[in-house]
């Protein structure tokens, strides 16, 4: 089996895996996108369109659907098939792409959105901040005019009109970046926390952005650095039994977990806070929901968010986890040595 893996041969079983996590990682990423045009833009679904046809009654919406409708659904409902024939078609049209190569590919694109979302949420706290700051010393009508002062305290305006366009500087940033930012992160943390010591301790002053900015930059730091996490191997694991178990066994214990504990808890996550309007991530993001401290930082909607990045981010990271784990079980070359280092 390992000259067969290292000179690339395809079987049967490699072949499913590959097609099953690519299916994976495309239909993730197209339910992001098909979230944001049924909640955002009014499209109507798959669920709903398939309930329109009759094949799922419970789904069937009040009318019927009229034809610009019905064909934005079938767009929708494709695209779902289009994951599953991609990654078929891409399999078959590749048998000698290794599996740790599969991987490091998947790898990637989580890369990328933890990187965007780094960026994103440094840009924002920093901004939003800043703006918080000038509305609590009532600055904002002296700086920017009464009007624009009114707007910005509104959380749709801000939303809109300033995280926004920082969110998707963040991905372009990334786009040009390689760190991923959990060190500057990290340091401004402790820089925001040391703040609200000084300012407490020496000046006698504190306001409710200032705890705000640091729960933001908290909760980015954890919930997006999880990916990377698994991909070093990082997490906590309770290794009585796992750390005398051989490489190929430990390639199956892996798998199995990826598929059993770790993809179900993502699923739960996604279809938990996406599956309507009211779930606690969706309604977060289409109200902006601000927190209840007065003048504090207008971020706890983009914190709902964070649940939405951690299960994406982290269902990318288990389906390259896979495909890695069956490498190992094959004996395919290339191990990391990073994996080694952890596993004793």
């Amino acid at each position: 089996m390992g000259a067969a893996a290292a000179s690339g041969y395809q079987t049967p079983v490699s072949a499913f895996t590959r097609i099953f996590c690519w299916s994976v990682v495309s239909g993730t990423l197209v339910f992001a996108l098909n979230n944001y045009l049924i909640f955002w833009l009014n499209w109507p679904g798959m669920m709903t369109f398939l309930g329109d046809l009759g094949l799922l009654p419970g789904f069937a919406p009040q009318s019927p659907l009229d034809g610009t409708a019905a064909t934005l659904g079938a767009v929708q409902t494709l695209s779902y098939l289009i994951c599953v024939g991609g990654a078929a078609l891409y399999t078959m049209r590749t048998p000698d792409r290794l599996l740790r190569q599969e991987s490091e590919a998947m790898v990637s694109v989580a890369a990328y959105i933890i990187r965007a979302s780094f960026w994103a949420v440094i840009f924002v706290g920093l901004a939003d901040m800043v703006i918080s700051f000038l509305r609590v010393e009532g600055l904002l009508p002296v700086l920017f005019g009464d009007a624009l002062a009114t707007e910005l305290g509104r959380p749709q305006f801000r939303g809109g009109y300033v995280h926004i366009p920082l969110v998707l500087a963040g991905c372009v940033t990334a786009a040009f970046s390689r760190s991923l930012g959990f060190t500057w992160l990290a340091l401004l943390v402790v820089a925001a926390e040391l703040s609200i010591v000084l300012s407490r301790f020496i000046f006698s002053y504190e306001q409710a952005f200032q705890g705000d900015l640091v729960r933001f930059w908290y909760g980015a730091l954890f919930l997006f650095a999880s990916a990377y996490t698994l991909y070093e191997d990082g997490h906590v694991r309770v290794d009585v039994v796992y750390a005398g178990l051989s490489s190929r066994m430990k390639g199956l214990v892996n798998i199995w977990g990826s598929l059993l504990l770790g993809m179900t808890l993502c699923v739960t996550v996604l279809a938990i806070g996406m599956a309507g309007k009211s779930s606690i991530i969706n309604s977060a993001l289409l109200s902006f929901e601000v927190s209840q401290s007065g003048f504090g930082m207008y971020v706890k909607y983009l914190m709902a968010g964070f649940l939405g990045i951690f299960a994406i981010t982290m269902m990318i990271q288990f389906a390259a986890y896979i495909l890695e784990s069956l490498a190992d079980y094959r004996d395919e070359p290339g191990k990391r040595q990073i994996a080694e280092a952890s596993a004793h």
